[in-house]
């Protein structure tokens, strides 16, 4: 669940030719297209529901773990499956941009909950906010056997993944809302035995808070709006250590990410190479108009 810049879009390989003697071999590109079928629904609470995607072909997926992202792309109204550039190379995305935006599958960012192999399905959670967007609206409705396409990793280092302890932590510290709620319960279940980590989390009713189970040393702090923002409860907190032994990963709406990262940063005096921070959304602003924005921005560097 994680808004696009086009770093975030996009493979940062491309397939080559066959290497000769004279030619090394070419990394190979770290997603796939795949184009599953619902399987399964399940409601986790008033504000979450899981989506279950399946079919063969998923048997390539492989996840990063924590908050690995991927790309769902969704099929326009009238469509029985998503319209997306014919080929897979480092060029995909502007090819994916030069469709009409009235035919090609509508994208968005998501995290990757789950993988299976036996059999090959994937675990996508999603945050419901009414019919204010078309996944939103997708996932309140979605039954077995509808039809996407995911851009999806198929090995394990593939750039898509933003929480990186340092092999130095002695603590960390997390801060979301529902949006991001999938990427926290990931990593937590990765953090190691008797890691301290505060976490904070924002939701829209009582019942999301959702058990996140961890062998770290976790104290969990659920805000239920109306309420104050994440940012004032994190800075009337103590942390867990020192600044300089800390690490700390914030995500959800945009606003509330730069306003927590520069107190981090700014009053707290953690190093900005050890806050990973990502706008999964942003208030009065679709994924679509953050990915023309990040294009007109590189355009204009």
């Amino acid at each position: 669940m994680t808004i696009a810049d086009q770093e975030q879009a996009g493979p940062r390989t491309t397939p080559r030719a066959a290497a000769t003697h004279d030619e090394p071999a070419a990394p190979r590109v770290p997603y796939g297209f795949f184009h599953p079928r619902v399987v399964a629904t399940r409601r986790l609470s008033p504000t979450l529901v899981r989506v279950v995607l399946g079919c063969d072909e998923l048997s390539a997926v492989v996840s990063g773990g924590r908050d690995q992202r991927f790309k769902l792309f969704l099929p326009q109204p009238g469509q029985d499956a998503p319209v997306l550039p014919e080929v897979l190379d480092l060029d995909w995305y502007p090819r994916w941009r030069e469709l009409d935006p009235a035919v090609r599958g509508i994208m968005r960012t998501y995290t990757i909950r789950a993988v299976r192999q036996d059999p090959p399905e994937i675990d996508v959670d999603f945050a419901l906010h009414g019919d204010l967007g078309p996944a939103s609206r997708w996932a309140r409705r979605a039954a077995p056997g509808d039809t996407v396409s995911i851009l999806a990793p198929v090995v394990h280092d593939n750039g898509g993944v933003e929480f990186q302890l340092p092999q130095d932590a002695r603590w960390a510290l997390l801060a979301a809302d529902e949006t991001a709620l999938p990427a926290v319960a990931g990593i937590l279940g990765s953090l190691p035995v008797g890691l301290p980590v505060r976490v904070w989390i924002e939701v829209a009713h009582p019942d999301d808070r959702v058990d996140l189970p961890t062998r770290a040393d976790a104290e969990i702090t659920w805000l239920v709006r109306p309420c104050s923002p994440v940012a004032e409860s994190v800075a009337a907190a103590e942390l867990p250590g020192p600044a300089g032994t800390g690490y700390a990963w914030i995500a959800g709406e945009a606003s509330h990410v730069r306003a927590l990262r520069r107190h981090l940063v700014g009053e707290r005096g953690l190093d900005r190479r050890r806050v990973s921070f990502t706008g999964y959304w942003r208030r009065g602003t679709t994924e679509d108009d953050l990915l023309e924005a990040a294009v007109a921005a590189a355009a204009a560097d």
